[in-house]
């Protein structure tokens, strides 16, 4: 049973360090403020210029004043701060992120990053602070769908698209697996619970082992 987008949302916000200051991407990495373990003091960012994120508004208290980088409504927590995306890049450009929650469109064995383009011809250039983000956090993870909804693989072993970053990606989490990269290529080191290594493995397509000790998920409930 594949993971559930919310689900993977909770399993990636469980690795984030109390104290950590984290981009979030566009997309599913939304998700992850929503999941934020209680008690760690965690600092969300965005890049059009936001420290102190908090969850999704509700309904009825969402302000299109406030909004992030992928022009949806956020909340802001006590002590956070909203300015100038220029002072937001310099945040990105000078190493201050702990973490950067990126989605994609592929990952390569070898930790490069495509997520900005497909390269067809009628796409629209939207690289954003995808690039900026993705080599300026210390630590750059990974949350995707293990495939496209054609059912082609996003872990590759090579990037087809237009690369965002090269060897820049350590961990992927999708609705299959948790997948580590090292020199070796792809490592899972944790399963959806009812999913098998092999059917992880067959839909990469890249080099994959099963990691030591590696267990299943353990989701809340």
């Amino acid at each position: 049973m594949s993971l559930t987008r919310d689900q993977m949302a909770w399993r990636m916000a469980q690795d984030i360090a109390d104290g950590a200051y984290v981009n979030l991407g566009i997309g599913l990495p939304e998700l992850v403020g929503n999941h934020l373990p209680p008690g760690r003091e965690i600092v969300l960012h965005s890049e059009n210029g936001i420290l102190g994120m908090g969850p999704e508004p509700a309904a009825t208290e969402r302000d299109y004043d406030l909004i992030n980088a992928g022009k949806k409504p956020v909340t802001l927590l006590p002590g956070g701060a909203y300015f100038h995306h220029a002072d937001s890049f310099a945040i990105v450009r000078g190493g201050r992120l702990d973490l950067c929650v990126l989605g994609a469109f592929q990952v390569a064995a070898i930790g490069d990053l495509a997520n900005w383009s497909t390269g067809a011809p009628d796409a629209i250039p939207a690289v954003g602070g995808a690039m900026d983000i993705a080599v300026g956090a210390r630590r750059c993870v990974v949350l995707t769908e293990h495939t496209t909804r054609d059912g082609k693989p996003k872990l590759v072993e090579r990037c087809t698209y237009p690369l965002t970053a090269p060897g820049v990606v350590r961990r992927v989490y999708t609705d299959l697996a948790v997948v580590d990269i090292d020199a070796g290529g792809f490592v899972v080191v944790e399963l959806a619970p009812g999913i098998g290594f092999e059917a992880v493995a067959a839909r990469t397509g890249g080099p994959i082992r099963r990691g030591d000790g590696c267990g299943i998920i353990a989701l809340p409930g």
